[in-house]
């Protein structure tokens, strides 16, 4: 007696295919209807617990035509016998198969009689529905920004799931090679937006990045250096991850909460697959497809041996759904002609493996994700069916995004699954229409421009526009930018020196300058609630700054009437929290590189600053002489006047600018003068 069943009858799994069962052809049936069979498995099949199944396309018994094979095998529950069933459809009839590979658990059975969803289980869709549209407002904590969403083309409340923990989810990198600037110029424009969102608009961002440790281009690398060194692709994506790590610190770019490598999270990717599969938008495939056109006895055949196959999203089960993020999806490549695909613009979601290629086991054999299929689902294995903001370079809304959202919202049987997509633009290189890339070969990778140029100095460049706009790179970008920073620096340094009583001026509009401050702050927050909106934000202060650079006008003696420091205090302390909320640090820029030895260094430089400071009090000084004695003594003093201007210039040149201020100076980092920017 068996323990399932209570009968000395085996009990045996349903032969019905996902809840929708196999239609029973009569004997009127004509030739062309689909014709069910079920039979004992042939000899020297294998079977893996019922888990195994697929389809084959290829000609009929007796017909020239091909068709389509659809089969599942099974097994009994004692494990006594196995059997298979399926059905053969002519052309006319094809349809998406309805069988499925994953673990009894996860299967998911359709009530009957629903007509919708059968309907998505044949590929047929729902109905017709226009691209882009549908979008659904999300419920929430409303961050007060309007921002631009690539799922509706235009700026939309930003509203998150709570101010608490808005989740954000970006691609990280395929770790393969070394960063560029192209790679640095989103994340950093991200990271700026990150801050802006955090410490401006009050929403605490959880991020996760997915890493890409396992990918055609890492094995294909790892092969190419293997001529000069003995590396495993897995060797080659840990160097490569923490190069890139490294990176994006020294661009001062934030870490995410988490990084998530694609290696450590197989298993979920294997049961993220399964889901797939069970709600009726992915198909696996024989070893390699190559039955297509043979004869149908053959095809059986591969089938016994049938041990590792592909697995294909089925895009005709999305219907009208796909193209979310574009009007209209770019046609597919041409495939070659033993491509197992049931349509050529279905997607890979586990690769059969290759010989000497990595893999790992799944129930479709040996074999590794594909790429769209990792990043949908580490995001959903931390936030599950809804995500806040999801966000990449615009090379990624097609065919990456796309089919990310394809995927999780076929998985979650969800309308709508990520709320927000952001995308930022290309980092062109200047005078050509092309964007810096590895497979143009015009690129610079990070280490090699920190060489020459700060971060604080490549990030005022990224914000010097939109961070959906493409950007130019050249000498002459980063010189302005560069420039600009060191005017910040400037007025600082003046500002700090007036508030000391170093600097010497008129009286100030000190009414004028409290106006312009509030509304240099009010026009702030409006641009970067405005799709952050960092050119305009950037702007405004520098209009701040203009207004008090008027105001710090040097006199030649000391001016009598009152002084007005607070008004520049406050000045300086908004002007310092917007570079800080951005990650641009105004200090940096009165520190003399040089590791742990900055400190000393910069001292060394205030005490030779202010010996220069006595020399030239010295030399200026005339005491009590009047007429022909005060012109011999200061003609006598005009050497030590000529070694502090010679000693300016000799400074100047490893990049310390001194300012003589009256009977005073002060010092700050100033551009070298044998050194080109950029070069």
């Amino acid at each position: 007696m068996h323990r399932a069943t209570g009968t000395d009858e085996p009990r045996r799994r349903s032969s019905r295919l996902e809840g929708v069962p196999l239609p029973l052809a009569s004997a009127s049936s004509p030739a062309s209807a689909a014709r069910p069979f079920r039979s004992s498995p042939p000899s020297g099949g294998h079977y893996i617990d019922g888990r195994e199944g697929g389809d084959i396309l290829g000609p009929l018994p007796g017909r020239a035509d091909p068709g389509r094979v659809s089969f599942r095998f099974g097994r009994d529950w004692d494990g006594s016998s196995s059997w298979w069933a399926g059905r053969v459809e002519p052309p006319e009839r094809v349809r998406p198969a309805l069988c499925c590979l994953q673990p009894p658990m996860l299967r998911t059975r359709v009530p009957r009689g629903s007509a919708l969803v059968l309907r998505a289980a044949l590929g047929l869709g729902s109905g017709p529905r226009p691209r882009g549209q549908g979008w659904l407002q999300p419920a929430g904590y409303d961050t007060g920004v309007k921002v631009y969403n690539s799922l509706t083309r235009r700026k939309d409340p930003l509203i998150v799931g709570s101010a608490d923990g808005a989740s954000w989810y970006s691609c990280g990198p395929t770790v393969y090679d070394h960063a560029h600037l192209g790679h640095a110029c989103s994340y950093v424009r991200f990271d700026i937006i990150r801050r802006i969102l955090t410490r401006v608009f009050g929403c605490n961002i959880v991020m996760v990045m997915g890493i890409t440790d396992v990918d055609d281009k890492i094995i294909k690398r790892a092969n190419e250096l293997n001529f000069l060194m003995n590396i495993s692709p897995a060797s080659l994506a840990n160097l490569y991850e923490e190069d890139f790590k490294q990176d994006m610190a020294a661009l001062k770019v934030l870490p995410p909460t988490v990084y998530l490598r694609v290696t450590e999270n197989i298993p979920q990717i294997i049961s993220f697959i399964q889901g797939i599969i069970a709600n009726g938008h992915a198909y696996p495939t024989a070893r390699g497809g190559h039955a297509r056109n043979t004869n149908h006895w053959v095809m059986l055949r591969i089938l016994r041996k049938f041990m590792s196959c592909n697995v294909y999203f089925d895009l005709q089960s999305r219907g009208d759904a796909y193209g979310k993020l574009v009007s209209v999806a770019p046609g597919p490549a041409a495939e070659p002609g033993d491509s197992d695909k049931r349509h050529a613009g279905d997607f890979a979601l586990w690769k059969a493996a290759k010989p000497q290629e990595l893999f790992w086991t799944s129930p479709w054999g040996n074999g590794r994700p594909g790429w769209h299929v990792e990043c949908s689902t580490i995001a959903s294995s931390v936030f599950g069916g809804c995500l806040d903001i999801h966000s990449g370079g615009i090379d990624l809304a097609f065919p990456h995004h796309e089919n990310e959202i394809a995927q999780c919202e076929a998985f979650h049987k969800c309308q709508q699954w990520g709320n927000y997509f952001l995308h930022s633009g290309h980092l062109h290189v200047k005078g050509k229409e092309e964007k810096m890339s590895k497979s143009l070969k015009n690129y610079i990778t990070v280490k090699d421009f920190l060489k020459t140029c700060s971060p604080d100095v490549f990030r005022l460049f990224c914000m010097r526009s939109s961070y959906r706009s493409a950007i130019d790179y050249s000498d002459g970008t980063l010189l302005e930018a560069k420039h600009l920073l060191l005017a910040v620096a400037a007025f600082a340094e003046d500002a700090r020196a007036y508030m000391k009583g170093q600097l010497a001026c008129r009286p100030i509009g000190e009414a004028a300058l409290w106006e312009r401050l509030s509304h240099t702050k009010a026009a702030v927050q409006a641009a970067l609630a405005d799709d952050f909106d960092t050119a305009r934000a950037v702007d405004a202060v520098m209009g701040l700054i203009h207004h008090g650079n008027r105001q710090l006008k040097v006199v030649t003696q000391e001016p009598s009437g009152p002084r007005s420091p607070a008004v520049f205090g406050s000045i300086m302390a908004y002007i310092e929290q917007f570079f800080g909320t951005v990650g641009i640090s105004l200090a940096d820029t009165q520190s003399v590189s040089g590791g742990g030895g900055s400190a000393t260094l910069h001292s060394v430089v205030e005490e030779l600053v202010r010996f220069r400071v006595k020399v030239r009090r010295f030399a200026l000084a005339v005491g009590g002489a009047a007429g022909e004695a005060q012109q011999q003594q200061l003609s006598e003093r005009q050497p030590l006047l000529e070694a502090c201007d010679i000693l300016r210039r000799d400074l100047a040149a490893h990049g310390i600018g001194i300012k003589d201020r009256g009977l005073t100076s002060t010092w700050a980092l100033a551009p070298r003068t044998d050194h080109k920017p950029g070069s």
